[in-house]
């Protein structure tokens, strides 16, 4: 990628939602170097018994992975930004759902990313952009 960009940190982020971001950072990057049936197995486990997130977690989730990480704020960042973004819910005890995919229109690009109810979070394109190849969505608790 060769077109120079600023790179956009939230900020205002509290102070226990950064600390629990670089919390979660540590094992987002070595997740991301996961082969994707791994990942999506890892992320399978991790997700179980979580309730939904709400648009409102996924999005300060995601802030606050932008805010401690330049790698996460970065245009490279998708995979541990998303990755991060994901376990910080978790922590909270909700789970967006998870996706990683490949853009509509050329150039191919892939990318990674969290939703909820269909919708990309604070990815600042339409909700079809992207198709969807892999997906971790929440799975709620059976009825005992």
């Amino acid at each position: 990628m060769t077109t120079p960009s600023a790179l956009d940190r939230p900020a205002g982020v509290p102070l226990a939602r950064r600390l629990a971001a670089r919390l979660v950072l540590v094992p987002a990057v070595a997740l991301s170097f996961l082969p994707p049936r791994r990942l999506r197995a890892v992320l399978g486990l991790v997700c179980r018994g979580a309730e939904p997130a709400s648009a409102t977690q996924a999005k300060h989730a995601r802030d606050a992975m932008c805010a401690v990480s330049l790698r996460c704020a970065g245009p490279r960042g998708c995979l541990p930004r998303s990755l991060g973004a994901a376990l910080l819910c978790r922590l909270g005890g909700s789970w967006p759902t998870w996706c990683t995919g490949v853009r509509v229109v050329p150039p191919f690009t892939a990318h990674a990313w969290i939703e909820v109810a269909g919708h990309p979070v604070d990815e600042g394109v339409p909700d079809d952009y992207f198709t969807r190849l892999v997906t971790v969505a929440p799975v709620s608790r059976p009825d005992r």
